[in-house]
């Protein structure tokens, strides 16, 4: 009866033990359960997260992308405007250097006939003076033959 006795306390004890496990078991399962929800939880942020950061990527490359693109077209237009204003710069020069070649001609032009000018005035005055001297002598011719038809009637 002793050892039934002791075998009842043993069984006692092993049954407290044992609830006190299930206890623990159930805590522990519990503990597993909300962590596995937890952890499920973590993985769908997860992958929602990682689908942001793929569309978020795709859209940083098609920024990229576009970026490229404008960076290509403005500096295509840079170049494009360098270029023109190069051929109008040149274009000018050009007109610039025909403008004083003209002007040079237009200049000995000038000179050319101020010169003839010069010449044709000082001809012109020779052959004044030269006329001035010849009518001065037929006038005076002409008081000579008034004088001496004076004299003669």
């Amino acid at each position: 009866q002793e050892e039934k006795k002791q075998l009842t306390l043993k069984v006692e004890e092993l049954e407290r033990k044992l609830e006190s496990t299930s206890a623990q078991n159930i805590e522990f399962l519990q503990v597993i359960a909300k962590r596995e929800e937890s952890i499920h939880q973590c993985q769908l942020r997860l992958e929602e997260k990682s689908r942001e950061c793929t569309s978020l990527a795709r859209q940083l490359e098609m920024a990229i992308e576009d970026a490229k693109r404008q960076v290509e077209q403005a500096r295509d237009r840079a170049v494009s405007r360098e270029r023109a204003a190069q051929s109008k710069m040149l274009d000018l020069e050009t007109q610039l250097s025909r403008n004083k070649t003209e002007l040079n001609q237009l200049h000995r032009n000038k000179e050319d006939a101020e010169r003839r000018y010069e010449s044709r005035l000082q001809d012109l005055r020779d052959r004044l003076e030269q006329s001035e001297s010849t009518n001065r002598s037929m006038q005076n011719y002409v008081q000579f033959l008034k004088s001496s038809y004076d004299n003669v009637f």
